[in-house]
């Protein structure tokens, strides 16, 4: 006879199955007699009109979290819509549950235990948690929507502790910590204040809470008000004497191995499903950086909990900088395992979670390693290497037509965050690299293609789309996928020499292109440019928006750092001045560390650039003065871009050129400089681009 531990566990293991919806007839059935269209449930969905429509014939499922909020929508209504008039079942009087939302995340760390399955939660004895006080003695000028709570984390994801004990938290809450070291801000973290987020992924963990700490609240609790050093500032921390890591190791809580920096992590190993771990920001030791969080660190405490407040709803909760943050986003939302019964011991175990990266490092192939990297140093690898990067070209001077030169305007177009729309629907390599000599050219499989392009010829006032920098290929080189599949596209024969490709594939930066996008869309929407402005109106919106709410406008810039720091934390070089080649370093550790994913979404994105600007040149006869990264730079007769941008007669943009909106991939108006100013630059070599976003950084690999 089973036991009932044996009973408990089979009877989870149901409940932890993926929510089972009625057949696609009945979903239509039951939308229609709801009397909602499909392109309401879609907004309300978040998703495409075509969308729900394989939805409703079967040719796709939802996927969390939209498959929980899907099966939500279509329980009730058949509770009200009952199939072949049966009475609808009386709806139980009681009190409503606080729904967990799909806004809160959860992000592993490097010293948590494997996923384990939910086998039911013992009933606990409810914490004292501390009084919290309504409003903050220096309210945010501006309080965000607030988000559904989870009643497990009442005053939300983090908290701004200042000097006297306030503690900020979402929502203009404050709440009072009297803690006065550093092991006594943990506990009270854990055990008092209420904060955290839920996970993200069925299969995840809940987020730990973060405490951001000003200059005040550090010097209370024992730390230096600044962190100097000789070093790189984001390599610095505390030494192992110092009397606050004292402290932390004699309450026997763990430092990770970035020890006690700007963004410390302080934990103790999980116990069964409850995570010890809380996450520290120190504002005055640069945590928070200008270029990705512009003036935040100099807010009021309030002001910053907003901020971040925003960003953990809707990315994130701070763990690093905002490339930290992107590259654990991409984790957090495909967690590396799950919850799987052993057929032998009928134990719950944990398994590899389909379409992650998994939990073990995996070497690249050697061209599309770096220089340093061990599989290339100790190979004595001479063939190549990738060299997938975004554009930086500037146009030869003398193809300039007299007729361009007389343009009084020179006007950059910037493509709104346009990494994030090349990782939308791109199919990257989950299994190890595999040789092949003399393969046949497909375009459905990722990996790295030796290939001859030199004998291509092209218009010289467009950059190559085969280089970085714009110029003809000179011999055979190594190409990502995408780039070998757009020659094809142009009508050339691709002949690879040699190629290292991946077996098994997925589209593993979905769900991190839809969060991000989804954020980055609604944020923009908050500040007044939404998707329904004409080309006008979003032209005018987004001259001001930035002034309308400065809070938001950090959350924004924060949101589109995200997206260039994840994607070039995939390839993060050695950092230090003591490495040596051929030496491992800590960041190859990780299983998102993919050089190779990396370079197909710039690879994508370059290649989308090019043929908005073949377009462009075919529908309107103008050609590009300079690329930079996502930013173009046109001559036009007019100070705008409705000046020279291609619209059909009935006023509507024309298709496959660049077109204006808030939209990821679409553009914006960058900047507009005089057209002597940019021939001048170019005479120069200098790139017009670059001035007019002043220097934009392509790709961080750093932090």
């Amino acid at each position: 006879m089973a036991s009932e531990e044996e009973l408990f566990a089979n009877i989870d293991a149901l409940l932890a199955e993926e929510p089972q919806l009625p057949p696609p007839a009945e979903r239509a059935r039951l939308r229609e007699a709801a009397g909602i269209t499909q392109a309401r449930l879609a907004v309300a969905l978040k998703t495409s009109t075509q969308t729900v429509k394989n939805y409703e014939n079967g040719r796709s499922e939802p996927k969390p979290p939209r498959l929980e909020a899907y099966q939500r929508l279509l329980n009730g209504w058949a509770a009200k819509y009952p199939a072949h008039g049966a009475p609808a079942a009386p709806a139980p009087v009681a009190a409503p549950q606080p729904q967990v939302p799909e806004t809160f995340t959860r992000v592993p760390t490097v010293e948590q235990d494997v996923a384990e399955p939910d086998i039911g939660t013992a009933v606990q004895p409810v914490p004292e948690r501390p009084v919290a006080r309504p409003t903050s003695r220096r309210p945010a000028a501006k309080k965000a929507a607030a988000p559904a709570t989870d009643p497990r984390f009442p005053h939300g994801p983090l908290a701004v502790l200042d000097g006297d004990g306030s503690a900020y938290a979402v929502g203009g809450v404050v709440l009072d910590c009297p803690a006065t070291t550093v092991p006594e801000l943990v506990e009270w973290t854990l055990r008092e204040s209420g904060l955290g987020a839920a996970k993200l992924n069925r299969y995840g963990k809940d987020s730990d809470p973060l405490i951001v700490l000003t200059a005040a609240a550090a010097v209370k609790l024992g730390l230096p008000e600044r962190l100097e050093g000789h070093e790189q500032r984001r390599s610095l921390r505390l030494p192992e004497d110092h009397p606050v890591v004292k402290q932390v190791a004699k309450a026997k809580w763990q430092l990770t191995q970035r020890g006690f920096g700007p963004w410390a992590r302080i934990y103790r190993k999980a116990q069964g499903r409850d995570r010890q771990c809380v996450q520290l920001a120190i504002l005055s030791w640069d945590a928070l950086d200008e270029r990705s969080w512009p003036g935040v660190a100099e807010m009021e405490p309030a002001d910053i909990a907003r901020v971040l407040g925003v960003y953990a709803q809707r990315v994130i909760t701070p763990r690093g900088s905002t490339a930290v943050s992107g590259l654990e986003l991409m984790t957090a939302l495909r967690p590396p395992t799950k919850a799987v019964q052993d057929p032998e011991t009928g134990n719950w175990v944990s398994g590899y979670n389909a379409g992650s990266l998994g939990t073990e490092p995996m070497d690249p192939a050697p061209p599309e390693a770096t220089p340093e990297h061990p599989v290339v140093v100790n190979s004595g690898w001479t063939g190549g290497f990738l060299n997938e990067e975004a554009y930086q070209w500037v146009r030869s001077v003398e193809t300039l037509s007299d007729e361009e030169c007389t343009l009084p305007y020179a006007v950059g177009l910037d493509l709104n965050t346009a990494f994030l729309a090349a990782a939308a629907r791109l199919v990257v390599g989950l299994s190890a690299p595999d040789h092949f000599h003399a393969p046949k050219f497909n375009p459905k499989i990722p990996g790295s293609w030796l290939a001859d392009l030199s004998h291509i010829e092209l218009d010289p006032r467009l950059p190559s789309p085969f280089t970085p920098d714009g110029t003809r290929p000179t011999g055979p080189a190594w190409y990502q996928t995408h780039t070998l599949a757009y020659a094809q596209e142009l009508g050339h024969d691709v002949h690879p020499i040699e190629a290292y490709l991946r077996r098994e594939t997925g589209a593993y930066l979905d769900p991190w292109h839809d969060r991000l996008k989804t954020a980055y869309v609604d944020t923009l929407a908050d500040m007044g440019v939404t998707k329904d402005l004409d080309d006008r109106q979003f032209l005018a919106a987004m001259a001001q928006h930035k002034q309308n709410d400065p809070a938001l406008a950090a959350v924004l810039s924060a949101i589109k750092a995200t997206v260039k720091g994840g994607v070039g934390k995939l390839r993060e070089r050695p950092q230090g001045k003591h490495y040596n080649e051929g030496e491992t370093w800590p960041a190859l550790s990780r299983p998102t560390w993919r050089p190779d994913i990396r370079a197909a979404v710039i690879s994508k994105a370059r290649v989308n650039m090019h043929r908005k600007l073949n377009n462009m040149a075919k529908m309107t006869g103008l050609y590009p003065l300079a690329v930079l990264s996502d930013c173009v730079v046109y001559p036009s007769p007019g100070e705008s871009p409705l000046d020279f941008l291609p619209y059909a007669a009935s006023g509507k943009p024309q298709p496959g050129g660049f077109r204006l909106g808030p939209t990821p991939g679409l553009a914006k108006l960058e900047g507009v400089q005089s057209m002597l100013w940019a021939v001048d630059l170019m005479e120069k070599g200098l790139n017009p681009a670059r001035h007019i976003k002043g220097g934009d950084a392509v790709m961080d690999e750093g932090e």
